[in-house]
């Protein structure tokens, strides 16, 4: 009989995760800057987590206050009342981290000030200046009696003041401190590297944008609302599925508050009237002593750019010795399978052969799945290219890429516009998977050569995540990726695979199969092994499943980069079951399943999670990898990773994290390691080219 103590609850998770995220921040072994982007980093999770996450609890608490979670039994309202709590602690602990390194900042000769650390001559000047470049651009607002309380977008800043006149003190004065017109990092006269935000210069004047008040007390407030929309659930089939989607992110805009943030006490009155107006609750409203919003801190790394200690050493993704630039990729992709990985290595072979499939005249179609992609996309200028060249290009647009959904459409509609066909996926379902078919005909058939990856089709981040890009010819994967291509053309799934996993429907069942199979090796008392290098683990049946191969005997390791639901080292539960987490330089995202060893080892390279919202309610593909060459190399970065010592983090029993350190061992950073490697590996691949 299973307990409770073996799950962990999923908003709890998130929230360890974002904590390791913060551990980086705290470290002092990391250099100066890369710390203020890791703190910047923690807080946008955090914006995100409320949005998405309590933004879906708020919702179902209030369709269902009474349903519980199915692996730690809490309802909607315990995980809020829990999460919010951990999140008070963390944003305290985030507090004093941003102090911290403030003052070492200083020490480059950088500060952030406000009025109580300046002189009377910077005063005056900053109050000049006030006046001119901002007060004609500030708008005004009050509530009273009479006056409405105002929409307060998300994310935005707002200045907060009490107001007073004889007759009344009951007056709320806002100003919005966002404008295009002025800069939100201001430099402070005569102080070379002093600076201050342009909310605080804002708030400090606030008696000059309201001089028929006196001003009683002010704060800075910022609001965050719920994003978490179903664009299904409210389809309205007198538009089209592009123009709903218009309507879904101007919908989203105005969701209900979901948190409030102060950067200073104000009355207990002014408190229960904002979070009356707002409809919050006490514990949904958050103090902090550092900024409210922290996107600011990249100017401040770019202010520091010369000073290389204060960063990670230069690391430039290296070209794949597998393939020559120099020569056509398409012959040499047919002749054998490729794997990148990308950071360490470049997307360029991937545009290469994207490039070159759109001018091949034996190329006859592409088809792509598109989910987030660069500002300034590389790829579709390619599926453009090979539409205007007369290729048949069709392309599914995921439009329901959360908060990339605007990106999306406008990408849509310039595809659109070079001929391509653009389709929008299956009713009820986000196409998630990374797959490319370029179709070829030759006298004697079809060729096809399949990509299928573990992350976007995103230049930009494939310089900043770890993700794998395989690239075969092999006829049995180019055939099944055609029939989920069909399959997608008509609004439908696969319902039976042979080759590829493909959710909703031959992923996850087939997932527990392949457990099976270490299981029964387990019971003839054969060697029986698991590794599985995923994101994301929080479906019960796979959960369940894992835990049954740990009481078999199966030795199961996995690297789990955020939520994981399943608790390890449980004693003679879960004692057999192993669980890391990376978090460094660069964002672990590549997915790797792995079972057994040796010869009779079985491998996949995909875009799913292990989560329900991956394995049935999306659609997703995990490929098989059948190259010799590229499976060993896969085992290879994963025995590297699970040797880790330096980023990774162990699970303990209790759901915690403990931080791994070389102590007699010699210290092992994969991340490091692995991008020496790619460049030990493009050197001698030059040398041997140009012997």
């Amino acid at each position: 009989m299973k307990t409770k103590s073996l799950y962990e609850n999923r908003e709890l998770s998130w929230l360890r995760f974002n904590e390791r995220v913060l551990e980086e921040a705290e470290d002092s072994r990391v250099p100066l800057c890369e710390r203020l982007n890791f703190l910047s980093i923690f807080q946008s999770n955090l914006d995100e987590f409320f949005m998405v996450r309590i933004g879906s609890l708020y919702d179902q608490k209030l369709v269902d206050p009474k349903a519980k979670d199915n692996k730690s039994g809490m309802t909607a309202g315990e995980q809020m009342e829990a999460a919010l709590s951990v999140v008070r602690d963390l944003c305290h602990r985030k507090d004093r981290v941003y102090a911290q390194i403030f003052e070492l900042l200083k020490e480059q000769g950088i500060s952030l000030v406000d009025f109580h650390t300046i002189g009377s001559k910077q005063e005056k000047k900053l109050a000049q200046r006030f006046k001119k470049e901002f007060q004609p651009f500030l708008s005004t607002m009050i509530v009273g009696k009479k006056q409405a309380f105002p929409f307060l977008a998300n994310k935005e800043i707002y200045a907060v003041a009490v107001l007073a006149t004889r007759q009344d003190k009951e007056r709320i004065g806002i100003v919005p401190c966002t404008s295009p017109v002025f800069k939100r990092l201001i430099e402070v006269p005569d102080k070379p590297g002093c600076f201050m935000l342009a909310e605080e210069l804002i708030l400090h004047y606030m008696p000059l944008l309201f001089p028929n008040f006196s001003v009683e007390s002010k704060s800075l407030v910022r609001i965050t609302r719920n994003a978490d929309i179903d664009a299904d659930a409210i389809y309205d089939e007198e538009l089209n599925y592009r123009d709903h989607m218009v309507e879904v992110i101007k919908r989203r805009m105005r969701l209900a508050p979901i948190r409030v943030e102060l950067s200073r006490t104000l009355e207990a009155p002014v408190i229960k009237r904002l979070c009356d107006n707002l409809n919050l609750k006490e514990n949904q409203l958050f103090s902090s002593d550092s900024p409210l919003e922290l996107s600011f801190l990249s100017d401040l790394r770019d202010l520091l750019r010369t000073r290389a200690e204060l960063f990670y050493a230069p690391r430039r993704p290296q070209d794949s010795p597998q393939i020559d630039l120099t020569k056509p990729v398409i012959p040499q992709v047919i002749q054998k399978d490729v794997l990148l990985h990308f950071p360490y290595e470049s997307v360029r072979p991937f545009l290469a052969l994207l490039n070159e499939a759109a001018r091949d005249p034996k190329v006859t179609h592409i088809c792509m799945t598109l989910y987030r992609l660069a500002p300034h996309s590389k790829v579709v200028e390619a599926l453009a290219d090979a539409a205007e060249n007369g290729k048949q290009v069709d392309v599914l647009v995921e439009l329901k890429a959360r908060f990339d959904e605007e990106s999306n459409i406008e990408w849509s509609r310039r595809l659109e516009q070079a001929g391509c066909r653009v389709i929008y996926g299956v009713e009820h379902l986000k196409v998630h998977s990374k797959l490319c078919l370029i179709t070829r005909e030759l006298p004697e058939g079809t060729q096809y050569i399949t990509q299928i990856g573990t992350g976007n089709y995103n230049e930009k981040t494939s310089r900043l995540y770890t993700d794998f890009c395989y690239i075969t010819a092999r006829p049995e994967i180019g055939l099944e990726s055609w029939e989920v291509f069909s399959a997608l053309l008509e609004g439908k799934t696969m319902d039976h695979t042979d080759t590829l996993l493909v959710a909703p429907n031959c992923l996850q069942n087939r997932l527990a199969d392949l457990i099976d199979g270490q299981i029964a090796r387990a019971a003839e008392g054969k060697p029986a092994h698991i590794r599985v290098k995923i994101n994301s683990l929080s479906d019960k049946v796979l959960i369940d499943k894992l835990i049954e191969a740990g009481k078999a005997g199966v030795k199961v390791e996995m690297i789990i980069r955020g939520i994981n639901c399943l608790r390890s080292g449980i004693p003679g539960e879960t004692d057999n079951i192993r669980i890391i987490s990376i978090v460094g330089r660069y964002l672990e995202h590549s997915r790797l399943y792995l079972f057994g060893d040796g010869e009779d080892r079985v491998c996949y390279i995909g875009s799913a999670d292990w989560m329900t919202r991956n394995t049935l309610k999306r659609v997703e593909i995990a490929c098989p990898i059948k190259d010799r060459d590229s499976l060993d190399r896969l085992e290879d970065i994963f025995t590297l990773m699970w040797s880790d010592n330096c980023a990774a983090r162990l699970q303990q029993a209790d759901g915690t994290y403990k931080r791994l350190y070389p102590g007699i061992s010699a210290p092992v950073r994969s991340q490091e390691r692995l991008a020496e490697i790619a460049v030990k590996a493009a050197e001698k691949a030059a040398g041997s080219s140009q012997a």
